[in-house]
């Protein structure tokens, strides 16, 4: 399986995240919009974005690993964000560079991220959903 991420000419060049993903393989993964939960559904950064943006990856990078994937093999990402603001680009960055020194890896897939009103619960200030592809 691959997944070849690219930034094509006549789109911009995002740091973060690339324009189109490219999988072949022969079984996708789709992983449920993950929240700030612990693995006993305890609350994991009440208040604090970045800590739950983090560990909204963390807990795609366990449930990527129970189906034999990885951010590697990831073709799309979608995430929630309650009252999305510009200034909070920031943050979810460092939220995201944080799960990926744990991670060990760059998640940089095709990423649409777009502001909701609420979620699940008010704690929740971030979801994150992905779709992999493995053979």
């Amino acid at each position: 399986m691959a997944v070849t991420l690219l930034n094509p000419d006549g789109l911009p060049k995002v740091d973060g995240y690339r324009q189109v993903s490219v999988a072949t393989g022969s079984k996708m993964v789709f992983v449920s919009g993950q929240v700030s939960w612990d693995e006993t559904g305890a609350p994991v950064g009440e208040g604090d974005f970045v800590a739950q943006v983090e560990r909204c990856y963390l807990n795609v990078g366990t449930a990527l690993a129970a189906a034999g994937a990885t951010f590697d093999d990831v073709a799309k990402l979608t995430v929630y964000v309650v009252d999305l603001t510009p200034d909070k680009l920031e943050p979810f960055l460092e939220g995201v560079a944080r799960a990926a020194e744990k991670l060990g890896v760059t998640p940089a897939p095709p990423i649409s991220v777009l502001g909701v009103a609420a979620l699940d619960v008010p704690e929740h200030l971030v979801e994150v959903e992905a779709t992999a592809i493995i053979d």
